[in-house]
């Protein structure tokens, strides 16, 4: 065999990342005519999906010319060719299988003539549909997942913070009496083994005594997470989740990631946090991506576009009265949030409304940020201007994209590059807050 591949790809590779041709070394790549009459329904929209389909087909347009039919298109110095199959027959082992000539089927018949064309190389479908891999396994057909921004270290999202043990009680105790706190060179020089990122918060442990901290890469300083007073109404109710108002709370961290399992309070922590904050902006921005239910599209529902995504945007809602609800009826904080809603500083909509605008003084909260693709979850960051934070939180374990898993969604793949970077910060939610039952139905069922 030569080590040279074949790859053929499958129309949600494109979707899901437009630049993808040039992510395959010195390799073949393939595209099946299918896939291109599938991209050309995709065009149309102003969803990322149709963006990332016009994205592509304009890349296609530079890479190839007239003779593209007869010698495939260069991919670039070091790279391999592209060529787009077309005109194959219907192969017989699909048809045997797979009698139903729909597009997923033509895009496997497609790989077993390519592989039949080129018996000495690896003809390899990458796709992110997980039952497309599957029929294509049970064809003999070797098959890869699109990895480029897939995450390795997915741990991170099943434990809380770190706890650090046997640490010197001298030095806790420093960080108590010490308002500016114990500065990272002695605290490193004393303890290299640790290793540190930016706004990592943890629990350091001595046999006497035991410390909230969070690395502050601003002051250079591990300091003491105060308890604080409540964020309009909303106590922390455990460790993990002091951290997160710890995050949350600092003006000076821009981008912050809150995950975690069904009824840990990611989102009610977010918003709260964002009304106690609210001087600090010119409003407050909640949003999350609409995931059609029962593979019905919004433009089936009744009513018109504000009446569509209300019952998407309840969640939010709900979020938002439970907060309301821990003030009395008229009182100054209720009176406030009514008045923020009225004059539009607080705005609660869909995500794909706010696509091509750009927030300035803005609180941002995406909430569903797992069920976004790391192309997504950049366009919405790269929007910020100034003086704006952007909060995205999530539970990568409910994941309703068909073509994202634990590894590959926007949400993970986010805090793993930003991990360090002085003005990011990741908190981890572990413990339920809803009630008892809500906590072992996500433990247990």
């Amino acid at each position: 065999m030569s080590m040279k591949k074949n790859f053929v790809l499958d129309t949600n590779v494109m979707l899901h990342d437009f630049d993808c041709l040039s992510n395959f070394q010195e390799n073949d790549v393939y595209i099946p005519i299918t896939a291109l009459v599938e991209l050309d329904k995709f065009k149309k929209g102003s969803e990322q999906i149709n963006y990332n389909a016009r994205e592509f087909v304009r890349e296609l347009d530079v890479l190839t010319s007239d003779d593209f039919y007869l010698k495939g298109a260069s991919l670039g110095e070091g790279k391999g060719t592209l060529f787009v199959v077309a005109g194959s027959e219907y192969h017989k082992k699909v048809a045997a299988s797979f009698p139903e000539r729909i597009p997923d089927h033509r895009i496997l018949s497609c790989v077993m003539t390519v592989s039949e064309m080129h018996p000495g190389m690896t003809t390899i479908l990458v796709t992110k549909d997980i039952n497309m891999r599957m029929k294509a396994r049970s064809l003999g057909i070797m098959v890869e997942d699109y990895n480029k921004d897939k995450v390795q270290n997915v741990n991170i999202f099943e434990r809380a913070q770190e706890v650090y043990t046997g640490i010197d009680g001298a030095l806790i105790d420093q960080i108590y009496t010490n308002p500016e706190g114990l500065s990272i060179e002695e605290f490193r020089s004393k303890y290299p083994q640790i290793e540190l990122f930016a706004n990592d918060c943890f629990i350091l442990e001595s046999e006497q005594n035991s410390a909230l901290v969070r690395y502050n890469p601003f002051t250079e300083t591990i300091r003491k997470v105060e308890k604080g007073t409540p964020n309009y109404g909303i106590q922390a109710r455990n460790t993990e989740q002091k951290f997160a108002f710890e995050a949350l709370n600092d003006p000076e961290i821009k981008l912050v990631g809150i995950t975690g399992k069904a009824g840990t309070g990611k989102t009610l922590l977010a918003l709260a946090s964002a009304l106690k904050q609210s001087k600090l902006y010119k409003q407050i921005l909640l949003a999350r991506p609409i995931v059609a239910l029962a593979n019905k599209d919004i433009g089936f529902l009744p009513g018109t576009e504000k009446e569509k995504i209300g019952p998407y945007m309840q969640p939010l809602f709900d979020n938002l009265n439970v907060i309301k609800s821990q003030f009395p009826a008229g009182s100054p904080e209720a009176r406030n949030i009514d008045e923020m809603q009225k004059n539009n500083q607080l705005v609660i909509e869909a995500l794909a409304f706010i696509r091509g605008r750009s927030l300035a003084e803005t609180i941002c909260i995406v909430d569903e940020a797992q069920n976004l693709t790391p192309h997504e979850i950049k366009t919405i960051i790269t929007r910020t201007g100034e003086g704006t934070k952007m909060i995205f939180t999530g539970d990568i374990q409910q994941i309703d994209s068909p073509y994202l898993d634990m590894q590959s969604n926007g949400l993970a793949y986010m805090v793993d590059k930003m991990k360090g970077q002085k003005i990011f910060a990741h908190v981890n939610l572990v413990k339920g807050e809803r009630s008892e039952l809500s906590e072992l139905a996500a433990n247990l069922l």
